[in-house]
């Protein structure tokens, strides 16, 4: 896997077989083989090779997470996180094929995918603008997404307690939105799980998840706290 590719890879293919031990340096592993790319990798390997999964999964990205959505309650990107890492060249896309049978090997994806994380280069002060988005084409029915929650649910305290955060979005996601309840933020053409650094702006989020709460504001004691009742009082 050291020479670079243009093919689209699977991140299936390079750690189906890596097991609990850690890559000695994934970022480099996976994008050599092709698995995992930044956005403009990804458009040229996705328009080479014609990959359907590839190409939903970026123009989901650009098209729905970095603009603006009529229902969002609120001005600016779906996520204006994924918009300035985006600028930065600090996003990485990949595509696994695994089934709903894969599970221990999409825990050890995911779990790689937060050592490959911290090797995304990025100047100091813009480190925190890092993040992985992996799409799962072969796990949109009900056994899928049940794997991957669990997949999510385990990997919570792992992240939380690192000050990185992960999600699940799917198609079917009934979590509703900060600025409009009825708006649905995390559906996605196909099953998706995010991880990036946890951000001062978290602070909605923390607001909503009691699980965050604690490790925002141990991250964030002054400036946090500060967004938090700032949030409370524009609610209100």
């Amino acid at each position: 896997m050291s020479q670079k590719s243009d093919r689209v890879g699977n991140l299936f293919e390079p750690l189906a077989g890596a097991g609990s031990g850690a890559v000695a340096n994934p970022l480099a592993e996976l994008e050599a083989s092709g698995a995992m790319s930044t956005l403009a990798v990804a458009r040229a390997r996705c328009d080479q090779s014609g990959s359907d999964a590839l190409s939903t999964l970026i123009g989901w990205v650009e098209g729905y997470l970095m603009t603006a959505h009529p229902d969002l309650g609120r001005t600016g990107a779906v996520c204006p996180f994924t918009r300035q890492a985006a600028k930065l060249d600090t996003v990485r896309l990949g595509v696994c094929e695994a089934s709903p049978d894969n599970e221990d090997s999409v825990f050890t994806l995911i779990r790689t995918s937060f050592q490959a994380l911290e090797a995304i280069p990025a100047k100091p002060a813009m480190a925190h603008f890092r993040t992985i988005i992996i799409g799962f084409p072969a796990c949109g029915g009900d056994r899928g997404i049940a794997m991957l929650r669990r997949i999510h649910d385990r990997h919570k305290v792992y992240s939380l307690t690192r000050n990185r955060m992960i999600g699940l979005m799917h198609a079917g996601s009934e979590a509703p939105g900060l600025w409009n309840p009825d708006f649905r933020p995390l559906r996605a053409p196909m099953p998706v799980l995010a991880i990036r650094h946890m951000v001062e702006q978290d602070a909605p989020f923390a607001v909503r998840h009691p699980l965050l709460l604690l490790p925002y504001l141990v991250r964030f004691p002054f400036a946090g706290l500060k967004r938090i009742v700032a949030h409370y009082i524009g609610r209100g």
